[in-house]
């Protein structure tokens, strides 16, 4: 059976999302799964890996359904490496779990699908001329995650709820925020579930765009 590689920033397995990247896949391959954070304590990624001033900021969630908050130039090198190992493993399309920019990544013959090459262009196609909002976990990104969309006509009305804190209060905030400024919202993480995006959906009224879906589908067509 053809197998995909699937990183995430944090911790695998990925028991939250997996099953959504699954279901398209369909049993047509198997789901390698490996983690940037594997093998990590909460307090050793929060003294060797938290952002400092000005860093591009990420977050995701640990085996433990912790989440944890990261700088992209710290954890690039373990990501990196981690991309090599599936390599190494004969793997041949590699999925990143993650719709955050990582500038300068690399393969030896692997296909590297990343999200945030793939998700900006196709919102765009489904867009088109209307109000587009986005959702992202951190507020720290509203900032660092404008340049992703603008390059395609695209200027999102930001809102913040984490995928992670399992506060359905922010998705509420979120929503509230939004639905009288925008026509369709991408919920921008790849750590957000079907329940969130029925959620926001329903308080919105607005199609909702799930990040994890749309990477799931297209990369089901390359297997």
């Amino acid at each position: 059976m053809k197998k995909l590689g699937m990183i995430t920033i944090g911790q695998a397995p990925r028991t939250d999302v997996a099953p959504i990247i699954e279901k398209y896949l369909d049993g047509r391959a198997e789901l390698v799964q490996v983690g940037v954070l594997d093998g990590m304590s909460k307090e050793y990624i929060e003294e060797n890996l938290y952002p400092e001033k000005d860093d591009y900021v990420l977050t995701s969630r640990l085996v433990t359904n912790e989440s944890v908050v990261m700088s992209r130039e710290k954890i690039k090198p373990i990501l990196q490496e981690k991309i090599t190992y599936l390599e190494q493993q004969g793997i041949e399309q590699i999925l990143l779990l993650c719709t955050g920019v990582f500038p300068g990544l690399t393969t030896s013959s692997s296909y590297l699908i990343e999200p945030d090459h793939v998700i900006p262009p196709t919102v765009k196609a489904m867009v088109g001329d209307r109000r587009f909002g986005v959702i992202v976990p951190l507020s720290e990104q509203k900032e660092t995650l404008y340049p992703k969309f603008s390059p395609f006509g695209l200027e999102p009305f930001f809102a913040v709820a984490s995928p992670y804190h399992h506060d359905h209060g922010g998705y509420e905030e979120a929503a509230e925020n939004l639905k009288n400024k925008v026509d369709i919202i991408l919920l921008d993480c790849m750590g957000y579930t079907e329940e969130a995006r029925e959620r926001i959906a329903k308080a919105t009224g607005l199609p909702v765009i799930l990040s994890n879906a749309i990477m799931a589908k297209l990369t089901s067509e390359m297997i």
